[in-house]
């Protein structure tokens, strides 16, 4: 595969869900049974970690209509398989409730994890929304992660769904994000600058027992290990598919940018690691409701104009792939509400948390449902 920085990259997305019981908002430990009746001989749906969860895949595509119709058809078919497992297949980023008993998937990968890594991986039942772009080379991939790593808190800012967790509010908007950081190859990392450092850094992690093989490097953006682009894992899943067609629009024309830099020589600048954790901290603990890092000033900015310099900055890239107005009437609603803001206003509307587990269960039904 070819990639220039001037084409339009291919998208894939990754989606988790939680099986939850429709009518206590409790999770139900039933993905065998939900994975079973909706592969239909393929393998765009797969078991996670825990039994309370499930991951549906896309193919990659250029056009993001083709990627929602994706999206949305992946959906129907672990709704339908999970309603008629007597469960509800739910698009938020953690358990209302919390996981309670978790039982691990029958892997031996699986088991071998919580073995290592206990406490960890029984708490790791989240749900993200995983974003692949295309990229020629592993060279130019390495130069996109360089370049990327101060625009990716606003992604989670963005993405964020996940304020609620062992029944209360957790303060944050996306308290996945804050779960997630606890596996020790996550994070923000720092420059790489060719694939050979960056394999390096990998098999260094997995000698010291930090990871069992390359499919747990949780770095916010990473090449995987078995496709031909770079993987940002920083965002919560979305209840709402259109909100997570604005994040796959955000990473790809991030990644396009990037790539453009990287192929002129533009140095990827001097962030440390640490300050971009505290972007991500901020980010996932106030969304788009309050302040962010500035991507570009680096201090503490509104979130419009943050947003502001996104669009600018990216603009030739949403115009080539004719995601400008996706991404400009996507950031007006998601100003208005974000996942977390939904979450909270069921819970301001009913009084509990069983509402909110309700509204969660009703709003991903009717992505796939009224589609």
């Amino acid at each position: 595969m070819t990639v220039s920085s001037r084409e339009v990259r291919t998208v894939g997305v990754e989606e988790e869900f939680l099986l939850l019981d429709p009518s206590s908002g409790r999770v139900v430990n039933r993905a065998d049974a939900v994975v079973s009746e909706s592969t239909d001989g393929d393998d765009t749906v797969d078991r996670e970690l825990l039994r309370h969860q499930v991951e549906t895949r896309t193919e990659p595509a250029t056009d993001l209509g083709d990627v929602r119709a994706q999206l949305v058809a992946a959906r129907r078919r672990v709704g339908e398989a999970a309603r008629d497992a007597g469960t509800a297949a739910v698009a938020t980023g953690t358990a209302p409730f919390g996981a309670g008993e978790v039982q691990v998937s029958p892997k031996d990968r699986y088991r071998a994890m919580v073995d290592e890594f206990g406490e960890i991986s029984r708490e790791a039942g989240t749900c993200g929304m995983h974003v692949h772009v295309g990229i020629g080379s592993r060279e130019e991939g390495v130069g996109i992660v360089d370049r990327l790593r101060p625009w990716l808190p606003l992604v989670l800012a963005l993405s964020a769904n996940s304020p609620y967790a062992e029944g209360r509010d957790t303060g944050y908007a996306s308290w996945r994000s804050q779960i997630w950081s606890r596996w020790p190859t996550a994070g923000a990392t720092e420059l790489f600058g060719d694939p050979a450092t960056y394999d390096a850094l990998v098999d260094g992690l997995i000698a010291a027992g930090a990871a069992s093989g390359p499919g747990m490097i949780y770095f916010e953006a990473r090449l995987a290990a078995d496709h031909p682009t770079v993987e940002i894992q920083v965002a919560d899943v979305c209840t709402d598919v259109d909100d997570a067609l604005v994040v796959a629009a955000a990473v790809r024309a991030i990644a396009t940018t990037a790539a453009a830099e990287w192929e002129a020589g533009t140095d990827p600048g001097a962030w440390r690691s640490e300050l971009l954790r505290a972007a991500a901290w901020r980010a996932g603990r106030y969304g788009l409701a309050g302040t962010l890092v500035h991507p570009v000033e680096r201090g503490l900015a509104p979130v419009r104009d943050v947003l502001t310099s996104f669009v600018e900055r990216m603009r030739p890239a949403f115009e080539a792939a004719g995601d400008l107005d996706l991404v400009t009437r996507g950031f007006d609603r998601l100003l208005g509400a974000t996942g977390a803001a939904r979450q909270r206003a069921a819970f301001e509307r009913g009084g509990s948390i069983e509402d909110v587990a309700a509204d969660l269960v009703a709003r991903t039904e009717a992505t796939w449902e009224d589609a």
